[in-house]
């Protein structure tokens, strides 16, 4: 199974000693070691986003250029749209990103590695699977 780390997670994998939980930066780079993580270009551009400085945004994104973009397909941003209605119907909310982020990952059977609490509400109404530590799925 290949996994879709969120942001957050590739965040904390370019941190260090900065009060990041070492277990998921060691779990981002087991990952990487397998060759099995992917990217999206919306993710992408969040991870970048929260990097003020020049040096440090440099250093980030050439390193983040070792992985390309898994391709976003008009359909997937369809299905993030019926995604966003699908959850607002069952009162539960989500940002854009977060619903490319599914819609890609259903299309390519991806798991997605994160600590955000929304998506454990996602995956009662959507079809995704979320990354576990030592897990898997």
């Amino acid at each position: 199974m290949r996994v879709l780390p969120d942001t957050p997670i590739w965040s904390a994998a370019f941190r260090r000693g900065e009060n990041v939980s070492g277990s998921v930066r060691d779990e981002m780079l087991k990952l990487v070691d397998q060759g099995i993580v992917e990217i999206i270009g919306p993710i992408r551009q969040e991870v970048l986003s929260g990097i003020p400085h020049k040096s440090k945004f440099d250093a980030v994104r050439d390193k983040l250029r070792t992985f390309p973009d898994l391709e976003i397909a008009t359909e997937d941003y369809e299905e993030a749209a019926a995604y966003c209605n699908r959850c607002r119907s069952a009162g539960i909310q989500g940002s854009f990103t977060d619903f490319v982020i599914c819609a890609v990952a259903a299309r390519h059977e991806l798991a997605i590695f994160t600590d955000d609490k929304d998506f454990i509400g996602f995956k009662k109404v959507l079809p995704i699977q979320l990354y576990h530590f030592g897990k898997g799925t």
